[in-house]
């Protein structure tokens, strides 16, 4: 057995690389002539897997990639990534002679997290790339950017002390937008405090290279928002909303995950039978279950339990009783011909916008959630790969 048959014969992920790549040239082109592109492979690429991904990206053109941990881009590095790598979560600061050993740019939120960076990189004479970041409403990290004229002076002032830091070259200034995608007064409100922001610094006599503020949902909904980097997240993985897919999207992006399962067995189940744990479904007819070797460990989240359905031979058949830790039953009644080796496919660009539905949840939670013994196999140019 070759490993590309042992990674495909119980439950996989496929990844297409073309399909990201022409993901990243369509965003691209959307994208001001003038503005960077960075791709957000945080997360192990929404799932995807963050090496080949970056590979892709590198190889395409991407300007920066954006990661949410040291220890991912360390990861990265070690795997021939040279693009510029902004690690958009905040770190602890004994990790800042990794940042400085391999040349990852840092976030920066707050003065008591610039000062321990500047105190190491000063002792030992090395410089580190920063991006300050500024809390226009989102309310998680960033130098709070306040409404009151007193307030913006001493706020300005102190990320401009930041700035000069000894060991800190502050590069960038951004932040994040809470609600891109549905409330576009308070979006706007929020680049107007940004614009704000590097203003007064300016003022100050401290200019930014580098001005970011829009991530998926925003690079697509407000232009004005680009600014000089676009962020490219889950629309680079293939999907134009969060909870809907691209029902509503003309861009032509092609999903980049499909997860499948092999079936294990096929069974002939009389009327009265009743499924899984807890016995929450009792079959209302003689039935034909499938197995499949995917369980809640795998990424198919319980709360779907008799409330999703994957599709064989083209048709949707239901899930039937509660998803096991490695196991879930289907419902092949009425699909002709279902024998144990037959493929599922769990999630694909149809399924995933039905099953953040049914889950209450986004699509981000589902590309992210197929684990670590899920093997990713690589579509590229046709072949498959792991």
């Amino acid at each position: 057995m070759t490993d590309l048959e042992l990674a495909t014969s119980r439950t996989w992920a496929e990844i297409d690389l073309d399909a990201l790549e022409h993901n990243a040239k369509t965003l691209r082109a959307l994208l001001n002539p003038s503005a960077k592109f960075l791709a957000v492979v945080k997360a192990n690429a929404y799932g995807h897997g963050s090496i080949e991904c970056a590979r892709k990206l590198q190889q395409f053109g991407a300007d920066w990639l954006a990661v949410a941990t040291i220890p991912e881009g360390i990861t990265l590095r070690q795997n021939g990534i040279t693009l510029p790598i902004l690690c958009l979560g905040q770190t602890d600061t004994n990790l800042a002679p990794l940042m400085a050993e391999y040349e990852i740019t840092q976030a920066v939120g707050d003065s008591q997290n610039a000062k321990a960076l500047s105190d190491y990189v000063a002792s030992a004479g090395k410089t580190l790339r920063i991006h300050i970041k500024v809390d226009t409403g989102m309310s998680r990290t960033g130098f709070y950017w306040p409404d009151d004229e007193a307030g913006k002076i001493s706020v300005a002032r102190e990320i401009y002390e930041v700035c000069n830091m000894t060991g800190l070259y502050a590069e960038g200034l951004f932040t994040h937008f809470a609600v891109a995608d549905d409330d576009p007064e308070f979006t706007r409100l929020q680049l107007r405090k940004l614009l704000e922001a590097e203003k007064y610094l300016a003022g100050l006599g401290y200019k930014f290279e580098i001005l970011h503020s829009a991530a998926s949902v925003g690079v697509l909904n407000y232009p004005e928002a680009h600014l000089n980097m676009g962020r490219f997240g889950l629309v680079l993985y293939g999907y134009a909303s969060t909870e809907t897919g691209n029902e509503d999207s003309d861009l032509g992006l092609q999903p980049v995950m499909t997860v499948k399962s092999r079936i294990t067995a096929v069974r002939n189940l009389p009327a009265g039978a009743t499924i899984s744990y807890g016995r929450t479904h009792t079959l209302k007819r003689d039935s034909v279950i499938a197995v499949l070797p995917i369980g809640y460990a795998d990424g198919l989240h319980r709360v779907l339990s008799n409330n999703y359905g994957v599709k064989v031979h083209g048709a949707v058949c239901p899930v039937l009783g509660r998803v096991c830790m490695d196991m879930t039953m289907i419902d092949v009644t009425d699909i002709p011909g279902v024998m144990a080796g037959d493929v599922a496919t769990i999630f694909d660009g149809e399924l995933m916008p039905i099953a953040a539905k049914n889950a209450g949840t986004i699509i981000h939670e589902l590309v992210c959630a197929p684990s670590m013994r899920v093997p990713r196999v690589y579509v590229e140019n046709g072949i498959m790969r792991i």
